[in-house]
């Protein structure tokens, strides 16, 4: 029992030395070393990345950050467009989802920013942007796809109406 209560604390200690503990000062500075142009305002970054506008936000007190990017608004899509996005938030677009904030579809990835390591955050700012420019077409993050339907195919059925019990 001792043994064992031994190899789990040691198990922990190495979690606890492994978390990478990321700041906003470590999250400007990686960004800095990736964007193509920077603009820091308050708690928010943005940045071009390959000639696409991103914006990181942070709140170190809530632990949260986000990496965005503006797509396209919302009046400029058919809905095939927008069931494919949501298709595709289960395939193919993997740690990004696309999403729809003031009439504006937005690729985003969101993270606890504590436990962030350099590596996460560089393939966040790789797989928002290829979200972003890949929307309409393929609808992808990475070359990885999850199995399964990735179009959507069948014709919208009409709403349920549900009726309260």
């Amino acid at each position: 029992m001792y043994r064992i209560m031994l190899v789990i604390l040691l198990l922990c200690s190495l979690f606890e030395v492994s978390a990478q503990g990321m700041t906003s000062e470590k999250l400007l500075h990686i960004i800095q070393a990736e964007a193509d142009t920077v603009s820091v305002q308050g708690n928010s970054i943005r940045f071009l990345f390959n000639d696409a506008m991103l914006v990181c936000i942070y709140d170190e007190g809530a632990n949260r950050m986000r990496i965005i990017s503006p797509i396209v608004e919302r009046e400029k899509l058919g809905e095939e467009e927008l069931l494919n996005a949501l298709v595709a938030n289960f395939h193919s677009v993997l740690d990004v989802k696309y999403a729809l904030s003031d009439e504006v579809i937005w690729s985003v990835y969101a993270h606890p920013l504590k436990e962030l390591n350099e590596a996460q955050v560089i393939d966040a700012i790789q797989q928002v942007y290829a979200a972003a420019i890949t929307f309409g077409k393929s609808y992808s993050s990475t070359n990885l796809v999850f199995p399964g339907n990735t179009e959507k195919k069948e014709k919208p059925k009409a709403p349920k109406i549900l009726k309260k019990t």
